[in-house]
This record gives C-alpha cells, sequence and structure tokens, in this order.
C-alpha cells in the first residue's frame, strides 16, 4: 500500500542474486538447444512453431507490441505504482527467467515517478492479465506512453530525461513480463484495503444514525449476539456498542417501553456488517497469498534447472475473491440507503423533521442525498454479478477457460467506491439528525465524528448546493479522517 501510494521500493543484492539463479536456467536451455514453450517456441496457439536463438529479441518486442491492446480509461496512478511494484515482486522471486535489469528497470520506474499509461480493458484473466500488463512493460522497451512529472508523454522521452536506455528484452523476457496476475491482483488488494477502513466506518455510520433516530442498543447486547459467534458480526457488536457510550440521546429513552424492536437495518447492522467483514477478510487472505505467489510461464526451477510449464497464471482465485468482495459490499451499502431512507421521512425517524431541514416544501433538504444513494446500490447491483461464473475460448482453443479476474477486481472497486458514497451520505445526514436532538448530545465517540465532519461541512440550516457537501464528507470518509477522529476519541476500533 505504501508502494502504491508513492513509498520508495528496493531490491537487495541477496534477491538479485536469486534471479541472476533463474536467468542460467534459461541461458543453459538456450546453448542446449532443448524446446521451451515460450524460450524457443512461439507462445499460445503458436506453442509448436519452433525458434532459432535469431528469433529472440524480435519474438520477445513483438510480444509486447502485439498483446498491448487494452482499451478503457487509465488505471489510475495507485493502481499503476501497485501493478509495476507487483510485477517487480513477482519476476524478484527468482522463477521466471528474466535478467536483473529486467527487474530493476521496474523498480526505477518506481523511484523516479515513470508510471505507464495502462487502460483497465482487455484482460480475459488467463494467462493473467496481458493485455494490461502489455502496456506496463512497453516502456521498458521505449515504447508507450507514460505519465511523467505531470506531463503524458512517450516512454522514450521520459527515458531519456531520466538518463535511461531501453531494454533488449532477451529469450522468456517479454513473455515474463506479460504472463501473471499482477493486475488484477493489485486492483483487488487496494481495494480489500478500501473495504478494511469501510467495515469501520459502517459502524461509526450506523451508531451515528442510531442515536439520531432513538435506535437502542440492546440487540448488540454481547450475550445476544455472541450466541451466533461469526467473528465480523461479534467485532461489529462490539465497536457499535463503545461507538454508542455515553450517549445522552440514548440514555433519554432506554428505558421506555415503546422501543423493543428497531427496524432490521438498525437492529441487524452487526449481522450485515460482520459478514461484510467476513469476507473482507477471506478476500484479503486470498490476495496476500497471491501476492507472494508464482504466477509467470513457463516456471523455472534452478533447484533443478528446469523448466516447467504450468497454469499459475489462471487468475480464478483472485477472481472469486474479488467478486465476493464486490457482492459483500453491496449489502453494506444497502443497509445503509436503508438507514437514510429512515433519517429523512418523518413516519420512520421518530419526530426529526422532514428531510432534516426546517419549513419543507420550501427545503428540500437531505432529500435527493436518499435518491443519489439509491441509485448507486440499484448500480452496483448490476456491478457485482459474478465475473468468474464466465468464461469464453481464446488463442484458436488453447486458452479455452479463463477467469475474467481482472472484471472481478474492477467491479469490486467500482462497488466500494459507490459505497463509500452511500455510507458518506449516511454520515452527512445522521450527523444534522444528531444535532437536531439537542440539548441531547451524542456519546462522545460520534460526537468526534461530527466535529470531523463540521470541519469541511456546516450545519444545513436551509438549502443550498449540496453537491460540494457531499463531496467533501466522500472525501472525509475516503481518506480515514473520519476513523482516526473517533479513534483518538475511544481508541482503535476493531
Amino acid at each position: 500500500m505504501e508502494i502504491a501510494r508513492g513509498a520508495p521500493a528496493s531490491m537487495s543484492e541477496d534477491v538479485l542474486r536469486r534471479v541472476d539463479a533463474s536467468r542460467q536456467v534459461v541461458v543453459t536451455a538456450l546453448k542446449a538447444g532443448a524446446v521451451v514453450y515460450g524460450v524457443t517456441t512461439g507462445f499460445g496457439a503458436l506453442a509448436d512453431v519452433r525458434l532459432t536463438p535469431e528469433h529472440s529479441a524480435a519474438l520477445q518486442h513483438g510480444l509486447l507490441r502485439s498483446h498491448a491492446v487494452a482499451v478503457g480509461s487509465e488505471l489510475p496512478p495507485e493502481e499503476v505504482r501497485a501493478m509495476l511494484a507487483l510485477r517487480a515482486h513477482v519476476l524478484a522471486l527468482g522463477h521466471s527467467g528474466v535478467r536483473r535489469a529486467v527487474v530493476l528497470r521496474f523498480v526505477e520506474m518506481l523511484e523516479r515517478g515513470i508510471l505507464p499509461v495502462v487502460p483497465e480493458q482487455g484482460s480475459l484473466g488467463a494467462s493473467g492479465d496481458l493485455a494490461p500488463l502489455a502496456h506496463l512493460a512497453l516502456p521498458v522497451i521505449g515504447e508507450g506512453e507514460v505519465h511523467f512529472e505531470g506531463e503524458r508523454l512517450p516512454a522514450m522521452a521520459a527515458l531519456g530525461r531520466c538518463g535511461l536506455e531501453p531494454l533488449v528484452l532477451e529469450a522468456k523476457e517479454g513473455l515474463a513480463l506479460i504472463n501473471g496476475t499482477q493486475g488484477m491482483t493489485a486492483i483487488g488488494v487496494l481495494a480489500a484495503w478500501r473495504a478494511a477502513r469501510l467495515a469501520k466506518i459502517a459502524d461509526i455510520s450506523a451508531a451515528l444514525t442510531i442515536e439520531a433516530i432513538l435506535g437502542t442498543d440492546r440487540a448488540f447486547d454481547a450475550r445476544v449476539v455472541g450466541l451466533r459467534p461469526h467473528p465480523g458480526q461479534l467485532a461489529s457488536a462490539r465497536n457499535l456498542v463503545r461507538l454508542l457510550a455515553g450517549s445522552e440521546i440514548l440514555s433519554s429513552h432506554r428505558k421506555s417501553d415503546h422501543i423493543v424492536q428497531d427496524a432490521y437495518s438498525i437492529r441487524c447492522a452487526p449481522q450485515v456488517h460482520g459478514a461484510f467483514r467476513d469476507v473482507v477478510r477471506h478476500s484479503t487472505e486470498t490476495l496476500e497469498i497471491e501476492l507472494a505467489s508464482v504466477s509467470d510461464n513457463p516456471v523455472v526451477l534452478p533447484e533443478t534447472g528446469e523448466i516447467l510449464s504450468g497454469g499459475n497464471f489462471h487468475g480464478q482465485p483472485v477472481a472469486l475473491a474479488c467478486d465476493s468482495l464486490a457482492a459483500a459490499t453491496v449489502g453494506l451499502a444497502s443497509i445503509s440507503e436503508r438507514r437514510l431512507f429512515r433519517l429523512l421521512d418523518p413516519k420512520t425517524s421518530n419526530g426529526l423533521p422532514p428531510f432534516l431541514v426546517g419549513e419543507a416544501g420550501v427545503n428540500s433538504g437531505f432529500m435527493v442525498c436518499q435518491y443519489t444513494a439509491a441509485s448507486l446500490v440499484s448500480e452496483m447491483k448490476t456491478l457485482a454479478h459474478p465475473a468468474a461464473v464466465d468464461s469464453i475460448t481464446s488463442s484458436a482453443g488453447q486458452e479455452d477457460h479463463v477467469s475474467m479476474g481482472m472484471i472481478a477486481a474492477r467491479h469490486a472497486r467500482e462497488c466500494l467506491r459507490d459505497a463509500e458514497a452511500v455510507i458518506a451520505m449516511e454520515v452527512l445526514a445522521a450527523a444534522q439528525a444528531c444535532e437536531l436532538r439537542a440539548p441531547l448530545l451524542a456519546g462522545a465517540a460520534t460526537r468526534a465524528a461530527i466535529a470531523s465532519l463540521r470541519k469541511v461541512v456546516p450545519t444545513l440550516l436551509h438549502d443550498r448546493a449540496l453537491k460540494p457537501d457531499v463531496d467533501a464528507t466522500i472525501a472525509l470518509v475516503g481518506d480515514g479522517e473520519l476513523v482516526a477522529a473517533v479513534e483518538e476519541e475511544i481508541g482503535p476500533l476493531e
């Protein structure tokens, strides 16, 4: 995560010696005239075509050029940096057979901020993320485009400014640069990181709404929740109890007989938020395994001097992890939108003004925030259709089952972006609703959340342009400031 956000990268000499040992196996195979896929043969459906050493450089460069046909929006810089780091890492594991200069070029690109232009659409997820990774690799040979020092320019120009020469690839190296799951894994890892943070934010937003709507914390009693001991559910319930502690608003009606059971969106928050947490944990575990894995093909085994073909490039584990993450995120956003709806309707808000603003009819208040949230949740439902249930045959039938893993990762990322916006709108409305309960005070934790929000968004007294308020709240959710403010008050949330 740190490298994706701009931290420096490095490679130790011990690691580079491991790379050298792997390369020596390829050199030995070439000298012996061995038949090795992608080294002395063509690729994919052309694997039965034998090649001579004289074809080597042209073959490897042609491979990058022919495969760099991705389309669509550019991947953002954070995801490109993550891809560069993961690509360097997998090559450095010492099973890809490239020279150390190739590995070091990716490290140099990270250090100098040379970020390839990588379109996000075009990967089938096996043989890995071929098209996006080809775009990532083109600048290594001085081709393609990059972002550098605030400009979009030809890769050759950026290399020249840095005093770097393009590399001339040798046998196996072009194939090693495009085989693998680093596209889908980079996007998936960053999405999982955002999801873990969003789990805390969802608990904060729920706590704000529970207070504002005069809900009860009885359903979060450890004696009840503990009878169904899913780890995420237990953690979310503990968070809610801590977040609501000391609330004058809750205390004002705690002994009231009229609140026996809240609506599901209130009462079942730990169950829904907890299920999301459990999926995030499982997806993260899968992605962490992938981070440490070799997904190249063929694989070089320096210990025995063998070069073996396999299927580690197939993205099915990552695809399923990201599909699960996307689906779980819809549930988190959906229950947040339902809470937002209840806050705005006087029939369900326990005495709050319509749409949380005075002079209803003259003012619309937060009415259309709920429209937007509902629209986002509906769109998320289409994005969460599992990508991994699909496959399509490619490469003249040789590659006859694929994972669609990068599609799954992109959709998970988009679902998380939308969920952040939905939960931000709940925070925006619930903070206002808590203030409307004055002179009763919210708990210390939720007061800290409201204070954090009020640094960037003033209380809504009458209608104004709400887009800046919404954008500022989304940023507060996305940059971690809201969680930081709460944790400074009550300590780390789970």
